[in-house]
């Protein structure tokens, strides 16, 4: 087998998971749910391109404290809107949740995306005392490309973005999931028809060869059942992110 034919099996997660249709329909059956049921902000705009909205589950108890989920896709599809059905758990908890949504490649690079982050982020600081939120109390937390993204967003450097900004402004991020070095992605060629990346930008976008912005928490997990490819970029991450990193959540049996 050569390293085409291994990469784009270890990360093709539709053929390693042949239910995966199956929760997917049950992901957006209970978020249509939620979204019929809660209190919510829908499709607040953060920027100016088609996906860049938010959608914010404000909880009616608690410290203020709101939770960021970037949704996964492979950076190429999926939407905010079927990842509704996490928000009960969250409100129920005193946390707000808010959705984030972006473009997808290949009408953008996946560097494009991170940027959309960066404003998502940006904007959810600036407009948390609207919702009810508290912009000190502020984490991020994303699902495989969202797990990407997480890791990236611990890892910019705020006032460099936005002088307004505090340096810490995500006070700590679980990455579920996800992928820190997109390397191996340059020759997973199911996938790489849509993100488009070469050795030199998927580097650019690798969040396991950047340090951790601050020491806020950082946490991650992996499936138990999930290929070896997912379970070292794991590892890799909790490597290179000693100094931030602060556990890791077993997941047997998923």
């Amino acid at each position: 087998m050569n390293d085409s034919e291994f990469y784009s099996r270890e990360y093709n997660n539709r053929e390693l998971v042949p239910d995966n249709a199956t929760w997917v329909d049950h992901w957006v059956q209970d978020s249509a749910r939620a979204r019929a049921t809660m209190t919510s902000h829908l499709d607040q705009r953060y920027g100016e391109s088609p996906g860049e909205t938010i959608d914010i589950f404000p909880a009616r108890k608690g410290d203020g404290s709101c939770m960021m989920f970037i949704h996964g896709g492979y950076w190429r599809s999926r939407d905010k809107s079927d990842f509704s059905f996490l928000a009960p758990a969250w409100v129920d908890a005193g946390v707000s949740l808010a959705v984030v949504n972006y473009d997808l490649c290949p009408q953008v690079t996946v560097e494009e995306i991170v940027l959309q982050m960066l404003r998502a982020s940006r904007w959810l600081w600036l407009n948390a005392e609207e919702y009810g939120m508290d912009e000190d109390r502020l984490y991020v937390s994303g699902h495989s490309a969202g797990g990407h993204l997480t890791a990236m967003m611990m890892a910019a450097v705020w006032p460099a973005f936005d002088r307004r900004l505090p340096r810490d402004l995500f006070k700590g991020g679980l990455a579920i999931s996800g992928i820190y070095d997109l390397r191996p992605l340059v020759q997973a060629d199911w996938l790489n028809t849509d993100l488009r990346l070469d050795e030199e930008s998927a580097l650019k976008v690798s969040p396991a060869f950047m340090p951790a912005a601050t020491r806020a928490p950082v946490m991650t997990c992996v499936g138990g059942d999930e290929s070896s490819e997912f379970r070292r970029q794991n590892a890799l991450l909790r490597e290179r992110w000693r100094g931030a990193f602060a556990g890791d959540i077993p997941m047997p049996g998923t």
